[in-house]
């Protein structure tokens, strides 16, 4: 998968359907990783462990993993939760507005910081 965006950048906007970042924006959800932001074909109400592949493939890069679960908080399925949990992953499960707002607070500490993020009003 081509990142949109090489590299850690801030999450500059979001609004309901997408995000703003590095000058561009997206329409859809995101994975923002330690080598770039991601298109994240996702289906919010149906998550799998498959669908955070990428977030295990660079687990030795990132300390604090957040999920953004569009406008409200809502906790991925236990088998998404086990699958973080066995590959030793630290996350976090909030809103949206909340992800990102952490997310950029710890990029600008120099954290190692990643996030999956679904649009506050997703439409698939």
């Amino acid at each position: 998968m081509t990142a949109h965006y090489p590299g850690r950048t801030a999450i500059d906007s979001y609004r309901a359907g997408g995000f703003g970042f590095a000058g561009m924006s997206h329409r859809g959800a995101i994975m923002v990783l330690p080598s770039g932001v991601y298109a994240w074909s996702v289906n919010p109400a149906a998550l799998t462990a498959a669908d955070f592949a990428m977030v295990l493939a660079e687990k030795a890069e990132i300390d604090l993993f957040l999920i953004g679960m569009g406008h409200e908080m809502v906790r991925p399925p236990k088998p998404v939760r086990a699958a973080l949990e066995a590959a030793g992953i630290m996350y976090d499960t909030m809103a949206t507005g909340h992800a990102v707002s952490t997310y950029n607070l710890l990029l600008e500490e120099k954290r190692r910081v990643a996030a999956a993020l679904i649009p506050v009003e997703f439409r698939a």
